[in-house]
């Protein structure tokens, strides 16, 4: 399963970078309107299956740090 997921991670990466290279191209309204699109397209699948593969999320502090005397016992 997680080799599935990285294989997939890794089309949509390739895909990404294929659409930003036609992005620096010439190309017609409706071209750029397709590409546009289908460039947006593959950054939230790479994004929903990145979240679904990795899960973890890390979160930051937001009040001040007690030094390491002052914090409970682990």
């Amino acid at each position: 399963m997680l080799d599935e997921n990285l294989a997939r991670i890794r089309a949509h990466r390739n895909n990404i970078h294929r659409y930003r290279r036609l992005t620096r191209t010439k190309l017609s309204d409706l071209e750029r309107q397709f590409v546009d699109r289908r460039l947006s397209e593959e950054q939230a699948a790479l994004e929903a299956l990145t979240s679904k593969t990795f899960p973890v999320a890390f979160t930051l502090h937001k009040g001040p740090l007690a030094p390491a005397s002052v914090r409970a016992p682990s």
